[in-house]
Formats: structure tokens, C-alpha cells, sequence
């Protein structure tokens, strides 16, 4: 790879778990709201150590899993569908809080790794094989989304865009997958010219194109009590 599109893959990786991690923000500030005030501060760095130590194993484990041939396409049709449930979903998160110092670092730990498993998938297909640039972007990121989560989920609410550019990221890296899928490219992609830009794209195009089109069409239309449609 070109040091541009190490930098691309940097970058998309800071991206993606920022974007991603606006749950495991409320998740920490959740498990920690009932613990005395001398107690928060280390509830959230162990329980956030512990978070990134469980995510950087279980994408070197997705790194590896990915070589496999078939696997890489199966992932990126994965990430299309966690795009479009970006887009889409209307998240209610639901998270107890911790009664010890001890227990609030297990729920961060536990709910992470249930709801770390998209950032994984995501994470793993922008790095495209390197580890190393896995436990860079984790290691900048992470730190902005504990200390910064108040800031990150009000730029959210305040500009759903970034919504938008978060999904785009994720098509993008799906996109690149399903190329860069051993059997994909020796069955299909060798006889389509530039293959390795145009299915990105499409992808791409058709994640934010449905987005669009449910977030401002669909979801804003009124029914009646009958649940039909209100001109």
C-alpha cells in the first residue's frame, strides 16, 4: 500500500470506532453514574483498557479470519447491512448500573464485547491485515471517545451528517472487502475493468441512497388511526 492510502486506512479506522462509539460512551457513563465520585475516574480508565485489550484480540482474531477465501465477501456484505443499520435504526440502550468500582469495570467490559462486535468487523476490513494500524487508530480514538463522549453525542444530535459520513466510511471499507475477496476478484473481478473502484462506489452509492431515501420519505410519512397513509 501507497503512504496515502495508509493514512486513508488510519483514518478510516478513527472514524469508524468514533462514529461507532457513541454507545460505548452512554455504556460507560451508565455503568458509572452510580458509583461514589473517587471511584468514576477509575471505573472508566480500567474498564476502558480492559474494552480496547478484548477489541484488539478479537480483531487480530477477524484479521485472520479474514484471509480465509470467501470470508472477506461475507464480511463486507456484513458491513453493508451494519451501514444501512447506522442509517437507520432507533437505538434504546439499556445498561445497569454498576454497584462497585469492580463490577461497573465488568459491565464496561461485558457490554462492549456484545456491542463491539460491528466496530470489529468494520475495524478489521479498514485495516487491511495490519494490526499494527488496528491498535494505532484504537489507541487515538478510544481516548476521544471516553474523555469527549458528552461533545461526540451532542455533534450527533446537532448534525446528523456525520451520521452519514460515518455510514459512507463503512460502504466504502464493505465495498473494498468483497474486492479484495481471493475468489470474488478470480471469478468476477479480473473481467471487470477498474472492479476495485467501481464496486466501492456502487456500494457506497447505494448504502447513502437508501439511507436518504427511508430517513425522508418513508419515516415522514402520516397514517391515520386505520395505519394508513395521510396524504
Amino acid at each position: 500500500m501507497t503512504g496515502l492510502e495508509v493514512i486513508i486506512s488510519i483514518l478510516s479506522i478513527i472514524i469508524i470506532d468514533i462514529i461507532l462509539g457513541g454507545d460505548n460512551a452512554i455504556i460507560i457513563a451508565m455503568a458509572c453514574k452510580a458509583l461514589p465520585p473517587e471511584q468514576r475516574k477509575k471505573a472508566i480508565i480500567f474498564g476502558t483498557v480492559g474494552a480496547v485489550a478484548v477489541r484488539i484480540t478479537l480483531t487480530a482474531m477477524a484479521l485472520y479470519l479474514l484471509t480465509i477465501p470467501l470470508l472477506q465477501f461475507a464480511g463486507g456484505v456484513l458491513l453493508i447491512w451494519i451501514a444501512l443499520k447506522l442509517l437507520l435504526e432507533e437505538k434504546d440502550i439499556k445498561c445497569e448500573a454498576g454497584k462497585s468500582l469492580i463490577n461497573a469495570i465488568k459491565i464496561i467490559i461485558m457490554a462492549d464485547l456484545v456491542m463491539g462486535i460491528d466496530n470489529v468487523i468494520a475495524i478489521a476490513g479498514a485495516a487491511h491485515g495490519s494490526l499494527a494500524r488496528v491498535i494505532f487508530g484504537l489507541l487515538f480514538s478510544v481516548p476521544i471517545i471516553v474523555w469527549g463522549s458528552t461533545i461526540i453525542l451532542k455533534w450527533l444530535e446537532r448534525y446528523p451528517g456525520l451520521i452519514y459520513l460515518g455510514a459512507g466510511v463503512l460502504a466504502w471499507t464493505a465495498g473494498r472487502m468483497i474486492t479484495a475477496d481471493i475468489i470474488i476478484y478470480r471469478e468476477i473481478g479480473q473481467y471487470i475493468p477498474y472492479f476495485d473502484f467501481l464496486i466501492p462506489v456502487t456500494v457506497l452509492i447505494f448504502v447513502l441512497a437508501i439511507g436518504l431515501y427511508i430517513n425522508k420519505f418513508v419515516r415522514c410519512k402520516v397514517y391515520d388511526k386505520n395505519n394508513e397513509p395521510v396524504a
